[in-house]
């Protein structure tokens, strides 16, 4: 796929990258086909990720999967599901070693044509703050996730972002595993075995 190939190619923030505390070259991931039913919209890849090239191939990942009951080999079938970060390279960290945020002039240049070029996906789960910002307008992951009933009509399900950084979230919001969780995977389930 032509998009798929420009994404690959794009150095955009090689400058911005360099100056930080990585100084890593860009690597844009591109993980999707036209005939996917299943959209995650993730943050940015991370570090890990950076080095196989391979999307959510960190304990995030695990987490994921496990999230959405998917084995990894329906969850990396192309076929069923497209990954596309609101970034498609790993920003970096800063000087304290924290992630940088993904740079917005990636999800500018690059996500209305993913959108445009996914007309198949039937369901969208939003990881993170900046994926609930560019799919529902509101960067409060709190409020997003909570109201996921009322996104879930819309075929748009927010998540937290599967990071071991958000397991005091998920510890305070028990309702989050006893009650999203299962009706997520049986909104999934029939997506999963509906292959094209």
């Amino acid at each position: 796929m032509q998009l798929n190939d420009e994404i690959r190619a794009c150095r955009l923030c090689a400058v911005a990258f360099a100056a930080t505390a990585t100084a890593h070259e860009p690597r844009p991931m591109a993980w999707f086909t036209p005939g996917a039913r299943i959209l995650i919209a993730g943050q940015a890849p991370g570090a890990r990720v950076h080095a196989t090239g391979r999307p959510f191939t960190d304990p995030s990942g695990n987490r994921l999967r496990d999230w959405l009951g998917v084995s990894d080999e329906a969850f990396y079938d192309l076929n069923r599901i497209a990954i596309v970060p609101m970034a498609h390279c790993f920003p970096g960290y800063d000087a304290k070693g924290s992630d940088l945020p993904p740079p917005p002039i990636c999800a500018a240049t690059w996500r209305a044509r993913v959108m445009k070029a996914l007309p198949a996906v039937e369901l969208t789960i939003l990881l993170g703050g900046a994926a609930m910002h560019w799919h529902l307008g509101n960067r409060n992951v709190t409020g997003c996730v909570t109201d996921w009933r009322v996104h879930a009509e819309r075929k748009l399900w927010p998540l937290p972002h599967p990071s071991w950084r958000n397991t005091g979230w998920i510890r305070r919001n028990p309702w989050f595993e006893a009650d999203l969780l299962p009706a997520l995977r049986r909104t999934l389930q029939p997506l999963m075995e509906a292959r094209k």
